[in-house]
């Protein structure tokens, strides 16, 4: 045999053994992110997510995949990007952005493993069976925003004393929403207060929704818990600037664009810990038996600068207790 002949088959049995290798490697487990939003508006979340599969154990691209499926604000599209997920065979689903999302998961799969973070009971709404043991394949985060609703509502008349007609910016494609205008609706009516109900479900409205504030002359404006809400959260803070309307809202992020206050919890901190599930559940853990994580730590945050541009004098009652006051 010719030595070129000698070498040709050499080359060819070393190109097939990295192919060999691999073979021999256990395949990457592949977790599917499934978000009501975008990319780009909720990097720093996913980045909370990502931080709690490292802590789990779990590296992106070295021994972890994740398929990401973003519906842009666009829940319709949810169910069929649940859909791909389940048909791609991942090893658990990330239901990530609230109710939406997490029942686009649920229809999809009963056997695939599902972490959630929703803003409500899950228990009420009948996704867990309770939340020390929730059965079968689903457990998560609850951050408990829309239960505080009565509480930013008491904290937005603290800073509006003389407010009579309180704005309610809602989007009525979500259920959580829905539940936080119901909550809202229930305290004003406990102390006399109007509400204007503001339906906003694509950018478009969210321009026509304070048209119709100041038509009706809301004294201030309460923005409900929604991921496209958070997503126009820029739009909505210069606005609420633009119209003189003080503002409150359910996130730290609203407020660091230009926001007046927020009272929640910390989306980041429920994103880190449902990171933290999904690598509990790639080690072998079953979601029946883990425990849904509530909030306990709630946090106000306070934008003076905005205040001050408002014309507004904020209560130093407010500053004291405020968790982060932004200069």
């Amino acid at each position: 045999m010719r030595r070129r002949e000698v070498m040709t088959l050499l080359g060819g049995a070393a190109a097939g053994w990295p192919l060999a290798a691999r073979a021999e490697q256990p395949e990457m487990p592949v977790v599917g992110f499934l978000s009501a939003g975008s990319r780009s508006e909720f990097a720093p979340y996913t980045a909370g997510f990502i931080r709690g599969l490292n802590e789990a154990g779990f590296v992106e691209g070295q021994n972890v995949a994740i398929d990401y499926r973003w519906a842009e604000g666009h829940y319709d599209r949810l169910p069929s990007l649940a859909a791909d997920l389940v048909r791609d065979g991942v090893a658990v689903i990330f239901a990530s952005g609230g109710a939406p999302s997490l029942r686009a998961a649920t229809t999809a799969t009963s056997t695939i493993p599902i972490v959630f973070n929703v803003a409500d009971d899950p228990v009420s709404r009948g996704v867990v069976a309770s939340l020390n043991r929730p059965g079968g394949n689903v457990t998560g985060v609850n951050f408990l925003a829309a239960e505080v609703a009565g509480k930013r509502f008491e904290l937005l008349r603290e800073l509006v004393p003389k407010a009579a007609m309180t704005a309610l910016l809602v989007n009525p494609d979500s259920p959580t929403s829905q539940a936080e205008q119901r909550r809202v609706e229930a305290t004003a009516r406990d102390v006399g207060h109007r509400i204007l109900v503001l339906n906003a479900s694509s950018a478009r409205d969210i321009e026509a929704a304070f048209a119709t504030l100041v038509e009706n002359r809301a004294d201030a404006l309460l923005v409900t818990v929604d991921p496209f809400l958070l997503r126009q959260r820029a739009e909505i803070a210069e606005l609420a600037l633009r119209h003189a309307v003080p503002t409150i809202s359910f996130e730290r992020e609203f407020v660091a664009v230009g926001g007046l206050m927020s009272y929640g919890t910390s989306l980041r901190e429920s994103y880190h810990q449902a990171g933290l599930y999904a690598g509990r559940i790639l080690k072998g853990a079953k979601p029946a038996s883990l425990p849904i994580v509530q909030a306990t730590r709630f946090e106000l945050v306070i934008n003076l600068k905005t205040a001050r541009s408002l014309g507004l004098a904020v209560p130093q009652t407010l500053i004291v207790v405020a968790d982060e006051v932004i200069e």
